[in-house]
């Protein structure tokens, strides 16, 4: 199957149109083998040498991954931490990093402890203020500014194509973390990124059975030759099995993110002035400040994450979350179940989260089932 000539959506419900040898099976087979034969004269008629970087149990997965970003390349790993790591280890030692100030606060602290070791240099910018950030940019240029939009767990929108070109203009690298958005939302390399990063654990996957991560670039770069390199030399792979579940995840991702979004809305647009919320905290909301520039860069809905601000406070929020039914109270997101947290008290000390803020990750069941869980848990 040719990637121009098919949409995203089907790229993706097919596997990229890969049909296994042989037996010609639509599901793709398993590749558990972590060694292969050598011919007689020493060569490698496979054309693999050692599983911890040459696997086949990878390639669908990567090829669809590529294809679905309009990348050059893309790689698996076993969790979005590890690929977030690999890559700023590519960077050279002492590298600045420019990071936002709203964004996955276990990434935020492990940027911080590899500033504090002296790995990095790291500043951080506020997600919203396009012009602060080009000023900040120009003034410092980092080696790489790190985006992540909607930014977790308060949504605020970056401009991807502003911040793009201001960091292209100073010779910076620009990083995404497009996990909540997905492929299916906004392509940040055409935009102008050069890499783009997902917890493959959330959307990609989308059922709450596999930890992963992914990796892709625009285009080859010495940095990236490193992120391979790094990958391979430290082990930071993928098992087999945990790669076809997947791929097998991946077939119904637009069909998922586009239900879940829809019903996302719908519970922001109900609950937009209910008095027993401060706010509703979703960029699909004309209200909200990033509403003009997520309409231009995501294209086909506004994700399926949003945050309530509970009225009565931090106490309120904590017995409202314990009220849900239906949503389900657990850490993590883009699964096909609806999940809620207290994000201030799952974070700890240090927390940058409102305490009276609860972030829902907004699944595929019915969303009048939804509605009605969120209407009696907030009493």
């Amino acid at each position: 199957m040719s990637d121009a000539k098919h949409a995203p959506d089907t790229l993706a419900a097919q596997g990229l149109g890969w049909i296994a040898p042989i037996h010609r099976d639509l599901a793709p087979p398993i590749h558990p083998s972590s060694t292969f034969e050598r011919g007689a004269d020493g060569s490698f008629p496979g054309g693999r040498v050692y599983a911890r970087d040459q696997s086949p149990a990878y390639d669908q997965a990567e090829a669809l991954l590529a294809a679905l970003e309009g990348a050059h390349q893309a790689l698996l790993f076993p969790s979005g931490m590890a690929a977030a790591t690999t890559l700023l280890q590519a960077l050279e030692p002492g590298s600045r990093v420019l990071a936002p100030r709203a964004m996955y606060w276990a990434l935020r602290n492990w940027m911080q402890e590899l500033a504090a070791r002296g790995q990095i240099a790291l500043d951080f910018y506020d997600n919203a203020d396009t012009a602060a950030l080009r000023a900040r940019i120009a003034t410092q240029p980092p080696r790489l500014l790190w985006v992540e939009t909607p930014a977790n767990p308060t949504w605020e929108i970056t401009d991807l194509t502003a911040a793009c070109a201001a960091a292209r203009a100073h010779g910076s690298l620009v990083a995404v973390d497009s996990t909540v958005p997905t492929p299916v939302l906004t392509r940040p390399l055409e935009l102008g990124a050069d890499f783009v990063m997902h917890s493959a654990t959330k959307y990609l996957n989308g059922h709450s059975d596999v930890v992963a991560g992914a990796l892709a670039c625009r285009a080859d770069s010495p940095v990236w030759t490193r992120v391979r390199q790094n990958r391979a030399l430290g082990g930071a792979i993928l098992g087999p099995f945990e790669a076809w579940l997947l791929l097998r995840g991946m077939r119904t991702l637009a069909l998922r993110v586009r239900h879940a979004s829809a019903s996302a809305l719908a519970i922001a647009r109900t609950f937009e002035r209910d008095p027993r919320l401060a706010a509703v905290l979703y960029p699909g909301l004309p209200g909200h400040p990033g509403h003009a520039t997520a309409a231009a860069q995501m294209q086909g809905g506004f994700g399926a994450m949003l945050s309530i601000r509970v009225a009565a406070g931090e106490q309120a929020a904590l017995a409202a979350t314990g009220r849900l039914q239906v949503f389900k109270r657990a850490t993590s997101l883009g699964s096909v179940e609806s999940l809620a947290e207290h994000r201030f008290s799952v974070e700890g000390p240090g927390s940058q989260c409102p305490p009276d803020l609860i972030r829902l990750s907004v699944g595929i069941e019915a969303v009048e089932d939804l509605l009605a869980d969120l209407d009696q848990a907030l009493g």
